[in-house]
Order: C-alpha cells, then sequence, then structure tokens
C-alpha cells in the first residue's frame, strides 16, 4: 500500500481555508494512487487555536467542517487532526482528535492520550485526555494512531513531564503492527536531530515501523518546520520532507513483511544551524505578515547596528525587498557610519532608506524638560528621549501607510532589559528577540559567506563595536559584560534554568552571575510589555516562559554560593 504524508501550513482559525488545504492534499494523494493520505495534529484548525476552543459556535464549525471533509474521502482514506466533542457532562468539552476516514465514513477516532502543559503548551486546558487504547484495523493492517506529545512520552530538550503511560507501547503490546503520529510540534535550534532521535529510540523500544506527520509553517511567536518522516522497522530512516516548506513524501508499506520501502530515493540534507535560524525567521516573518493580513509592508529602524542589519536581510527575504522600508533616525550622538552603514546595506538589499535626523526633536523634548531636569546629571532619561523619538517615527509611517513594525532587539539585550520602553521595543512582531547576540553576528555572517556569497550585510557592521549610541561614545561594554560571558549565562540560566550556584561553579565570576540574573528578573515588566517575538530557543520569552513580575525569589550575593546539585 502506497502511503503518503502530507505537511501542511494551516492558519489558526482559517478553518475553511484549511480544509481546502486538506481538500487539495487529499486529490493530490488519490491521482498519485495513495492508500493513505496523513495529516498533521488539528490541521483543520491550525496549532495552536489556544482560547478559541472555548468559542462554542468556533467548535461546531469544526465539526461541520470534519462531516464535510470526511464526505469527501473515496479509495484513498484520510487521516487527520481536528477536535471531537467529548459528550460526557463532566469533563472538558472536547477532545484533540485523529479522524481516520475513508468512501465518505468515519473508519475510526483517536483521541490524544498525554496533554502537555509546559511551556507553550496548554492543552490540559482544553481536552479530554484519552483513557483507552486500542489499534485501529485498516486494509488488513493495524494501525497504532498516537498524537504528538503521546510520542514525547519519555523525551523532550528538557524534561519538564514525565508520564506513566507510554501509548506507543500500550498500542504495540495490543498489536499495533505500525506506528503512526500526527503531530504539531514547534521548531527549536536542535529539534530536527532530537526529533529524529527519538523516533529512532521507539523503533528500538517497540520494534515497527513509524509514520510521522508534522506541521509546518508559523501561527503567531511558533514556529513549525514539517521535517515529517518514516522510519522502517531497524530504525532506518526511509523518507524525510523538507524542513520550512509544505512537502510530501511517499512510502509503500509491504504487506506481507509489515515493512516500510521508499517510494523515491531522494536524499534531503539537513540545513546547518545558521541556514535554520534564518529560514526560521524568515517563514516565521512571512507568516505573521501574510496570515494576519495586514498587508505585506514592514518598516524598520536601521541603526547601522548587527541586529537592524540582520532584521532587514531577513525581512526581505520574507516579504520580497521591495516591500521593506528602513529609516535612519541619527542624533547628536550617531557615528557618520550609523547612517553610512545603513544606507550602503539598504542598497545592497534593494530596500526603500528613509533619513529622518531627530536631533531638532531631540532638543525640542530637553527644553521643555528643562525646568524640570536643571542641574541634574544627563542620564538614561535623556538617552531615552532619543530612542523613543524614533519610536514616534516610525509609528507614524506604520499610521499613516499601514506599514507593519518590526522591532530589532535580540534576546540579550531584552534578557538584561537593555532596551527602552516605547522606543526600540515598539513594534508589531520583534523578529531575533530569541536570537542572542552572538548569534545574531552568526547568522549574519553566514548569509553573506553562504547565501548571499558577497558582502551585503557591510564588514564595517559586522566589526564595529556594538553601541546604543545614546551618549558620547557610548559602547554596550560600558554597560554589559562581553556578550561571550553574558550569552553563556543567559542561556544557562533561562534555557536549561540552572541555579545562579550551578552557574557560578561552571566558571563564571559570581558577581557578574548575580548581576546577570538579578538584571534578568527585574525587567520581567519590560518583557511584558514587548511585541510577540519568534520562538527557535526551547525557552523563548513570552508565552513560554511565565516569571511574575512582583516577586522576591531571585537570589542574593550569599545564595550564589548555595550547594545546589
Amino acid at each position: 500500500m502506497k502511503i503518503r504524508i502530507a505537511q501542511l501550513n494551516p492558519t489558526v482559525g482559517d478553518i475553511d481555508g484549511n480544509r481546502d488545504k486538506i481538500l487539495k492534499a487529499l486529490g493530490e494523494a488519490e491521482n498519485a494512487g495513495a492508500g493513505l493520505l496523513i495529516l498533521p495534529e488539528l490541521c483543520v484548525l491550525g496549532y495552536p487555536p489556544m482560547d478559541l476552543l472555548e468559542q462554542h459556535y468556533f467548535r461546531e464549525y469544526v465539526y461541520e467542517c470534519n462531516n464535510e471533509i470526511v464526505g469527501k474521502t473515496g479509495e484513498t482514506a484520510l487521516l487527520f487532526g481536528s477536535i471531537t466533542s467529548h459528550e460526557d457532562q463532566a469533563g472538558r468539552k472536547m477532545y484533540n482528535s485523529a479522524i481516520l476516514a475513508g468512501n465518505g465514513e468515519v473508519i475510526a477516532t483517536v483521541h490524544k492520550t498525554l496533554l502537555p502543559t509546559y511551556d507553550v503548551f496548554d492543552e490540559y486546558r482544553y481536552f479530554e485526555p484519552n483513557r483507552h487504547f486500542s489499534p485501529v484495523d485498516f486494509k488488513g493492517v493495524k494501525l497504532g494512531i498516537t498524537i504528538c506529545e503521546d510520542i514525547w512520552s519519555h523525551e523532550n530538550e528538557f524534561q519538564y513531564h514525565t508520564y506513566d503511560i507510554d501509548p506507543a507501547r500500550n498500542l504495540k503490546e495490543l498489536g499495533a503492527e505500525i506506528l503512526i503520529n500526527i503531530s504539531a510540534s514547534p521548531f527549536t535550534q536542535k529539534k530536527p536531530e532530537l526529533r529524529l532521535q527519538m523516533l529512532k529510540n521507539h523503533v528500538d523500544r517497540v520494534q515497527i515501523p513509524i509514520l510521522y506527520a508534522n506541521q509546518v509553517g508559523a501561527n503567531t511567536e511558533i514556529i513549525f518546520d514539517g521535517d515529517s518522516m518514516a522510519l522502517d522497522r531497524k530504525g532506518d530512516l526511509t523518507e524525510r520532507a523538507r524542513l520550512f516548506d509544505e512537502d510530501h513524501i511517499d512510502v509503500d508499506l509491504d504487506s506481507e513483511t509489515g515493512d516500510l520501502s521508499p517510494l523515491s530515493r531522494e536524499k534531503r540534507k539537513l540545513p546547518g544551524h545558521e541556514e535554520r535560524l534564518f529560514r526560521a525567521l524568515s517563514m516565521g516573518l512571512h507568516d505573521y505578515v501574510s496570515k494576519t493580513g495586514l498587508g505585506n509592508k514592514v518598516v524598520l529602524g536601521l541603526s547601522g547596528g548587527i541586529d537592524s542589519a540582520l532584521t532587514a536581510a531577513i525581512a526581505a527575504e520574507a516579504v520580497g525587498p521591495e516591500n521593506v522600508i528602513g529609516v535612519t533616525m541619527p542624533s547628536h550622538f550617531s557615528s557618520g557610519g550609523s547612517v553610512s552603514d545603513s544606507e550602503k546595506l539598504a542598497g545592497n538589499l534593494g530596500i526603500r532608506f528613509l533619513q529622518f535626523p531627530i536631533k531638532d526633536i531631540y532638543d525640542a523634548y530637553i527644553d521643555i524638560l528643562e525646568p524640570v531636569f536643571k542641574e541634574t546629571e544627563f542620564n538614561v532619561a535623556e538617552e531615552n528621549i532619543q530612542s523613543r523619538a524614533r519610536g514616534v517615527l516610525l509609528m507614524a509611517l506604520s499610521n499613516k501607510f499601514g506599514y507593519m513594525l518590526l522591532n530589532t532587539g535580540n534576546k540579550s539585550e531584552l534578557s538584561v532589559g537593555y532596551c527602552t520602553l516605547y522606543g526600540d521595543m515598539a513594534g508589531g512582531l520583534s523578529v531575533i528577540s530569541d536570537l542572542y547576540k552572538n548569534e545574531v553576528y552568526q547568522v549574519s555572517r553566514w548569509l553573506n559567506e553562504h547565501y548571499y556569497q558577497r558582502e551585503v550585510i557591510p564588514e564595517s557592521i559586522l566589526t564595529k563595536p556594538p553601541s546604543a549610541e545614546l551618549r558620547p561614545d557610548q559602547k554596550d561594554s560600558d554597560s554589559l559584560p562581553d556578550y561571550d560571558i553574558l550569552d553563556g549565562i543567559l542561556r544557562s540560566y533561562v534555557e536549561e534554568q540552572l541555579s545562579p550556584a550551578q552557574i557560578t561553579r561552571q566558571g563564571y565570576d559570581p558577581a557578574i552571575v548575580q548581576w546577570v540574573v538579578r538584571a534578568v528578573d527585574r525587567n520581567e515588566y519590560k518583557r511584558r510589555q514587548a511585541p510577540p517575538g519568534l520562538r527557535v530557543s526551547p525557552k523563548a520569552y513570552g508565552g513560554g516562559r511565565r516569571i511574575p513580575i512582583v516577586q522576591r525569589w531571585t537570589p542574593n550575593r550569599e545564595q550564589l554560593s548555595m550547594g545546589t546539585k
């Protein structure tokens, strides 16, 4: 039997559009002679639908759409993800389900067992868990159907939850001859390798083939890479779909051996670290703009620094250079290179370039504030006036012409509050807010060397010392630890969730660790007001990291030396 796995890019809440994608994929599978088409988790709704699920009329429309899709099936059976109603009075109102249909009828409906409630996931808020296991008889084969977390039961990047249920093993013990997992598994930098190893480990345990269908595309801040695949009963990779593209793979299930074989011999190489980040962020921005329906024009401030340079490059890739407007806004403290480098970058990318000096605006603010500010020293108040003046101009362009303002801040600066509320934190989407400063440099250099194969991001931007240019001769190093040190501490504290004592034992200066940890915790209020940011790490700011603003847990200097294991 020929089986097709198709990874689709659904839009959350676009039930009609998602239905059309599903039926198109079904028609293509029928024309290709497939006996079964497998689609991702919740592909009728898009993932994650969040509190749309609480709306009765939303759920009812999805159920109607489910019936319409089932009614359009023929000889090619379809396995797709949606919600189904939980009819009991007790419990939640719905299941997260996999529906198997053929010849216009439902063959079987399987519900998700393990409902994740960590990081960006909050499924137990909405769904009733499955409590009964049974393989599905389909054309003489017993299918063990699982949904996303069901197959991540004992493995993940960070094991937030462990489960006492292993759906895959249960289904194998009940006679399943092949395991199928439909998924909406978000992208992180190391996820493709971890995902493949996780599936191999399952094959080692259950000794049957695995078919894995994953969502692709981005919905708000969450990016899905696709990476659908098939493994035979030896754990060998039979077929693997492309990352970051709608794609499909075809395999043959041998009725005699019960094993899989490829129907094409194309071997797809995984992109490297920097390419993954660039493609993920480009797709994330493209889908954010296109799926919100806000138009495809974007505007951003060009400071002559590396962050705005990379954001501009990602924007040019995502929406086309003709739809990107870069604005440089020099002040009293801007270097000549901040303007010339910005102009050169814009020319290299082919984006529109505007220049709005803010010296007079800044002076007007200072004149108004002089009666109150007199006899005080220049400090962050005067510095931030510049940033906020720039934000006003960028938002004026956004309001007047409908451009979406892109925020250009990185994770290192956002972590420690090295950013200005209502100034450089303004924007509709923060494109690189989950990239540490060193990663910004890595991706930028990769672009020049491997993607463009020429100097598009000017070398002067890549080599100049980072600076906010808000006071004379200012450099980031005046206020922050070296980025190699800062990024290492931040990764340990934010993503790996190590204690300050554990971080200090890695060899970092205890005083620097204390400063970084306190800065991260002290600036939670800023991040709560930041625009949504595209997620590419296992622990990004936003919905996946929920730290109280008002709290007194942040360790003090004495606690840094505690013997935490």
